[in-house]
């Protein structure tokens, strides 16, 4: 299954010029740990960094640095992991598992993002998944009895 079949496709995301301050409150008002920086080339978003809740706490509050004075560039991670649209579930977990994150953007051949997929949504998935190989059990214990009786 393609990832860009899974991924969630209403991404919030921000520029790295943004104040630190207006990113962390766009993430408590979409409810989300992690923002996708995009720098606008041509009128495609491209993935640049990500900013995660953690990389606030880790960078700036336990630092005790001024929040006020950093823009998202200041403290976004720059090493970013993306999975194409096509790609398999299995290969994004894999990609995922060896540069440690949680959530990875999804982007297009041309790398403009389209989506974002995170550790949550592929649990769901996997889990899903168990559940349906369980029911293949359950379905056939039931035609055993039918035809042994």
């Amino acid at each position: 299954m393609p990832i860009g079949d899974i991924c969630q496709r209403d991404v919030v995301f921000v520029e790295r010029d943004m104040p630190l301050i207006d990113a962390a409150q766009l993430m408590r008002t979409h409810h989300v740990g992690a923002l996708v920086v995009v720098d606008d080339q041509k009128g495609k978003r491209m993935p640049i960094g990500m900013l995660t809740d953690r990389d606030i706490v880790v960078a700036v509050v336990a630092a005790q640095v001024d929040a006020q004075t950093l823009n998202v560039g200041d403290v976004m991670l720059d090493h970013l992991i993306s999975a194409k649209e096509t790609e398999g579930v299995w290969e994004t977990i894999q990609h995922m598992r060896s540069a440690g994150v949680r959530r990875v953007p999804v982007v297009q051949k041309d790398g403009a993002l389209v989506g974002i997929v995170a550790i949550d949504d592929l649990l769901g998935l996997l889990a899903a998944e168990m559940n349906d190989l369980a029911q293949v059990i359950a379905k056939e214990q039931t035609h055993e009895r039918r035809l042994r009786v």
